[in-house]
C-alpha cells in the first residue's frame, strides 16, 4: 500500500464530525443505497429473499464500517471489510452461476450513492474552499481505496470459490437447474441426464433455510430428506443454493396429500405446489420462493408452509399500496384491534362460518367465540353477510403480513 498521507488536524475534526452525523442518522443514505443495489441485481437474486436480506445488511455494514473508522481515526486508511457475512454472500453469487461483474458491479453502484450523500454532507461542514477541497481530496480517495481494496479481497475469494466449484458435480448440477429455472432451450431428456434425477415424473419443490449461524448445509439436506420421506418418496434431490439455504424437490406418493412434517430447530421450509413434467419442476420452485418470500415477511417465527396457504395472500400482494389500502377498506378498525379477535373471525370464515369448528379449531369454548366474532363484527366497517370472501381475503392478509399490511 503506497503512503498514506494524514490530513490537517482542521481537516481530520471535520472528516471526524461528518462521520459522526452520519452515524446518527443513517437511515435515508440505507434506503437509498439498498434501493440502487437491488436495482442493479439480476432477479436471479433478487428473487430470493435470504440472498436480498444478505445485500442489504452487507451494504449496511459496508456504510458503518468506513463511518465508524473515520470516527476513530480520521482520514486515515481503512482496511477492506472482508468479514465472515461478505464473503458468504460473494460464495452465494458465485454458487449461482453468476459472473464477477454481478457481485462487483454491486459494489460501485453502492460507492456512487455514498460518494454523493458525502458530497452533499462535506458542504455543510465547512465554507472555506481550501478546508471544503482538502476534505473532498482526502475523504474521495479514502472511499475509493476502500471499496477497491474490499472488491479486490472478494475477487480472490471468487476465483477460488470458482476453481472448487468446478472439481465438482455442483457446479453443472447447478447450472442445469438454472437453465430449466430461465426457461432454456434444453430437452427434458438431457436435463434429467445431466441432473441424474427424472423430470418426467411430478414435483414438490421446496426451499429449506436457516436464519441461524452454524447450520450448514448438513442439516439442510438432513431437513429435505426427512420433509420427502414423509411425503412418500425415497429421498429428495437437492442443490446448494447458498450458505445458509438448499433447493430441493421430491415426488410425492400422493401429489394431493398435505405433509405432515415439523421442520427441525433452526430451519424454516417453504412448500411449492406439486406438478409434472420440466416445467413443473420449473412452476412448483417459483411457487416455492414466493412463499419463502411472505415467510419472511410474516410476523412471527412460523418454520413451515406451503404455497397453498399464501397463494391468494401472494397475488394480492403484489401491489402493497392497493393491498394495504383494501385491508384498511374492508376491516376498517378491526384491522388495528386485538389480533385475538381478527384470528377468531379468520378461522370462523375459514370453518365455513361455523361457531362449532371455529372453536374446535382454536381450541377455544364456543360461547368465547360466539362473543369474540360479536365484537369482531362490531369494528368492521360494513355487515359481514355478503361480503365473507373480500372480509376473510383481508384478514389472510394481515395474518401473513402483519396488521402493518
Amino acid at each position: 500500500m503506497p503512503r498514506w498521507e494524514p490530513p490537517s488536524d482542521r481537516v481530520a475534526e471535520l472528516i471526524r464530525a461528518g462521520a459522526a452525523a452520519l452515524l446518527d442518522e443513517t437511515s435515508a443514505l440505507f434506503e437509498q443505497v439498498d434501493a440502487a443495489v437491488l436495482e442493479a441485481t439480476p432477479p436471479r437474486l433478487s428473487a430470493d429473499p435470504a440472498i436480498t436480506a444478505a445485500t442489504v445488511a452487507t451494504n449496511h455494514a459496508n456504510i458503518l464500517h468506513w463511518a465508524g473508522a473515520n470516527t476513530r481515526r480520521p482520514g486515515a486508511h481503512v482496511p477492506a471489510n472482508l468479514s465472515p457475512a461478505v464473503l458468504d454472500l460473494a460464495r452465494d453469487i458465485v454458487r449461482r452461476g453468476l459472473d464477477d461483474s454481478t457481485t462487483l458491479n454491486t459494489y460501485r453502484v453502492g460507492q456512487n450513492i455514498a460518494w454523493r450523500a458525502w458530497m452533499t454532507l462535506a458542504f455543510t461542514l465547512t465554507d472555506d474552499p481550501d478546508e471544503l477541497r482538502e476534505l473532498l481530496d482526502v475523504t474521495a480517495r479514502s472511499i475509493f481505496a476502500f471499496v477497491g481494496e474490499t472488491v479486490d479481497g472478494i475477487q480472490e475469494l471468487i476465483d477460488r470459490e470458482r476453481e472448487e466449484l468446478a472439481g465438482g458435480t455442483h457446479a453443472e448440477r447447478l447450472e442445469t437447474v438454472n437453465l430449466i429455472l430461465e426457461g432454456a432451450p434444453i430437452t427434458s431428456a438431457r436435463a434429467s441426464e445431466r441432473l441424474r434425477y427424472e423430470l418426467a415424473g411430478r414435483h414438490t419443490a421446496a426451499v429449506a433455510w436457516t436464519d441461524e449461524d452454524g447450520a450448514g448445509p448438513g442439516a439442510l439436506e438432513q431437513a429435505a430428506d426427512a420433509l420427502a420421506r414423509a411425503a412418500g418418496a425415497r429421498r429428495a434431490f437437492t442443490v446448494v443454493a447458498s450458505t445458509r439455504a438448499l433447493w430441493a424437490w421430491f415426488a410425492a406418493a400422493d401429489a394431493g396429500a398435505p405433509v405432515d412434517f415439523a421442520a427441525p430447530p433452526g430451519v424454516r421450509i417453504a412448500l411449492g405446489t406439486t406438478a409434472a413434467g420440466m416445467e413443473g419442476f420449473r412452476r412448483s420452485h417459483l411457487d416455492a420462493l414466493a412463499t419463502q418470500r411472505l415467510m419472511h415477511r410474516m410476523p412471527g417465527d412460523l418454520r413451515i408452509a406451503s404455497y397453498q396457504d399464501v397463494q391468494l395472500v401472494a397475488l394480492s400482494a403484489q401491489d402493497e399500496e392497493g393491498t394495504a389500502e383494501f385491508v384498511a377498506r374492508t376491516l376498517g378498525r378491526l384491522a388495528t384491534a386485538d389480533p385475538e379477535l381478527r384470528e377468531t373471525l379468520r378461522v370462523y370464515i375459514r370453518e365455513e362460518f361455523s361457531a362449532s369448528r371455529a372453536a374446535r379449531a382454536l381450541f377455544a369454548h364456543r360461547n368465547t367465540v360466539l362473543n369474540r366474532l360479536a365484537r369482531a363484527r362490531e369494528l368492521l366497517p360494513a355487515p359481514l353477510e355478503g361480503r365473507g370472501l373480500q372480509v376473510g381475503l383481508a384478514l389472510e392478509i394481515v395474518h401473513w403480513l402483519g396488521a402493518r399490511a
